[in-house]
């Protein structure tokens, strides 16, 4: 779909989802996240905490907040309206979405960005996905609310659709922040160590079995004191034999994902030394652990 330019701005065209391949990878760029709220005012504690406050003042970053009611034409300032057919609840109205995010795009009309729109039908978020939105400049946040979005936003707006998981929340303004969070921290030079992003659980594998760029879950970790209430730390992390602990490490990562995810297991690529490790695990009964007995005292 492609319609001349309106008079005002925020009334431009909005054009065809940008095909993957035109994407442009961030290389060391400031990333760019617009979001398109009804509450803009929820992100802004968050804004001066941890990480987001960390890349803002660093450079690595820039948060937006669009309040789509900006983008409406009556003096109610109305996104939403009763859903063709009947049923309970509200559905966002297009015109708004479709006007703010027209208003972004005329900002830079030769670069096309991902348009996400928060939704339970999108694709899983997963640590996979967010390296993925790493690599781009810039990243477009629809956050819906009440009973949901006109489709013809999610067909002719969004490049992508993306859910958090199989439950349900009032709005796409929580998701919204994982995000963000979860793809800021991965940004060069917003964590204090590089490695702390290269260690964690679900990261992609990309390196051989020695390294931590696992996928796996994390291995487990330990501080003083050296003794507390009886429980010691593993004498091996006292060692200072860093192969051996690499090997420690390595080893309960893979004994804690098929305890707790064995899901993340297939089609992982296995050393011989992993799947020693896992017969080993097998044999000695070691069975993955099932949901039951939420909030049991472990002590």
């Amino acid at each position: 779909m492609s319609v001349a330019p309106a008079t005002r701005p925020h009334e431009a065209a909005v054009g065809p989802p940008m095909p993957r391949q035109a994407r442009r990878p961030r290389y060391g760029s400031r990333m760019t996240f617009d979001l398109v709220t009804i509450f803009p005012g929820f992100f802004k504690s968050m804004l001066e905490y941890g990480v987001l406050k960390r890349a803002i003042a660093g450079g690595q970053a820039s948060i937006r907040l669009h309040d789509l009611r900006d983008f409406t034409d009556d003096r109610h300032r109305t996104v939403d309206d009763r859903p063709f057919g009947g049923g309970p609840g509200m559905v966002f109205k297009p015109e708004p979405v479709f006007k703010a995010i027209a208003a972004l795009q005329a900002e830079t009309p030769d670069r096309r960005f991902p348009v996400i729109l928060l939704s339970p039908q999108g694709t899983l978020f997963t640590q996979a996905v967010a390296e993925e939105l790493m690599r781009q400049d810039r990243l477009a946040l629809i956050c819906g609310r009440y009973e949901g979005v006109d489709e013809r936003i999610a067909e002719h707006v969004a490049t992508d659709e993306i859910s958090i998981g199989d439950f349900v929340l009032s709005g796409g303004e929580l998701p919204a922040a994982l995000i963000m969070e979860s793809v800021v921290r991965l940004l060069p030079g917003v964590l204090g160590n590089e490695e702390s992003a290269r260690q964690d659980s679900f990261s992609t594998p990309q390196a051989g079995p020695g390294e931590f760029r696992h996928g796996l879950l994390d291995f487990p970790h330990y501080t003083r004191p050296a003794e507390f209430q009886g429980w010691r730390v593993p004498e091996i992390l006292l060692s200072g034999n860093h192969e051996e602990i690499r090997r420690w490490r390595r080893q309960r990562a893979l004994e804690k994902t098929w305890r707790k995810r064995p899901d993340l297991l297939a089609g992982f690529p296995l050393s011989e030394e992993d799947r020693q490790r896992l017969d080993t695990l097998q044999r000695e009964g070691c069975e993955p652990v099932a949901i039951s007995g939420l909030g049991e005292q472990k002590l």
